[in-house]
């Protein structure tokens, strides 16, 4: 079959379809070329940057505004072949000189959303940026008062034009994100998923993976979960399927063409919905079941306090982290919970399983343990 090519870019590459760049990256962009801007007087046309995996994109400026001590730069998102709700949208950064030693202070302007429940990577009260987004904008702050003789204290405030419109199509509202949208991406890259082609390109890499003879493959939600199971098992890129919220995708293919073990590895919250049965895990076909999860933790030895208190958490998160503050195993339970569910998808084809949970920065919060094929499932 020639050379052999897997993992998440042989399967975007198979799909045909366009990627595009999250609201965490078009940020970046205009916060750096506003900061240039501030420095140097001139806003850099197109704009590139470096996101976490070695790509530099370069972007085209929509916004160009320098007033004093602030400049105002906008790019429009570009989410590819992807049904993004934020394709299209202008993303807006202004950068404003701070006193020295008052570092980066991030501000949410028009249209994204501030935090108000707990249960998020970020604190009550912050903007809704992202802990990467942050960091690529801190990172990429840094070289530019570097190169241009800043101190690096500046206020970067992000706006999304229509963005409080725009969040009512998300989920943002119900998680307590207030005023619009939030700042994301862990890649910086949109993946398109939303399409059969995606769907095809897991069964694609499964069959790389056998032809290479592996017996271990790894179904991942995305790139942290690849990470993790890279850095647990040792597993090669080709070993690798990027299956995004499809996971009844991968166990419906698996379950034809078998393969020895299989590890499922993904964020809490996405597991628990396989946990209840959900083979779809986008968040907008399928949501965390808090009752289930309570139900789980009882199993687990909660109490009728803690259990209530789980019913109605505000995310998946809050819910395994009050759960973790009383010394109940939310996660491995959630894991072998999702483990047998996906042994009863694969219906006694000869393949053992184990799941793996993480939280959003690849800490493992539940094990499984593996367990070989159920018959007569």
């Amino acid at each position: 079959m020639g050379e052999i090519e897997g993992g998440r870019d042989a399967q975007l590459k198979h799909t045909g379809l366009r990627p595009g760049w999250t609201t965490g990256a078009c940020a970046t962009a205009a916060a750096t070329a506003a900061y240039t801007a501030l420095l140097t007087g001139d806003f850099p046309d197109p704009v590139t940057i470096t996101l976490p995996k070695g790509q530099t994109p370069a972007f085209a400026l929509a916004v160009e505004e320098l007033a004093g001590e602030r400049a105002t730069a906008g790019v429009v998102k570009d989410a590819g072949d992807d049904p993004d709700v934020t394709h299209g949208a202008l993303v807006r950064v202004s950068v404003r000189r701070l006193p020295p030693g008052s570092g980066v202070v991030f501000r949410a302007g028009p249209g994204v959303g501030t935090v108000t429940l707990p249960g998020l990577p970020l604190d009550v009260g912050e903007p809704a940026i992202n802990p990467v987004p942050r960091r690529l904008i801190r990172e990429h702050l840094a070289r530019v008062a570097a190169g241009h003789g800043g101190s690096g204290d500046v206020e970067v405030t992000v706006s999304v034009d229509d963005g409080e419109e725009i969040a009512r199509s998300t989920w943002n509202p119900r998680l307590g994100i207030l005023g619009g949208l939030s700042i994301l991406g862990t890649t910086g890259v949109v993946v398109p998923y939303s399409c059969s082609a995606w769907i095809d390109s897991i069964r694609r890499g499964v069959d790389v993976a056998l032809a290479a003879g592996l017996t271990h493959v790894a179904g991942c939600t995305g790139s942290t979960s690849e990470r993790t199971v890279v850095a647990e098992y040792g597993l090669p890129e080709i070993a690798l399927l990027d299956m995004g919220d499809f996971a009844g995708a991968v166990l419906k293919y698996i379950r034809r063409h078998p393969v020895d073990r299989l590890t499922v590895c993904g964020g809490f919250a996405k597991l628990s919905k396989l946990a209840a049965g959900h083979l779809d895990l986008h968040s907008g076909r399928s949501q965390v079941d808090k009752p289930f999860l309570a139900r789980l933790a009882r199993r687990g030895g909660a109490d009728e306090t803690l259990a209530a208190e789980v019913a109605v958490a505000n995310t998946g998160l809050a819910a395994l982290q009050l759960c973790l503050a009383r010394g109940v195993p939310l996660g491995d339970l959630v894991a072998v919970t999702a483990r047998d569910e996906a042994l009863s998808v694969l219906r006694g084809a000869p393949v053992s399983v184990d799941v793996v949970c993480i939280d959003r920065a690849g800490t493992v919060v539940g094990r499984s343990g593996v367990r070989g094929p159920v018959r007569g499932g």
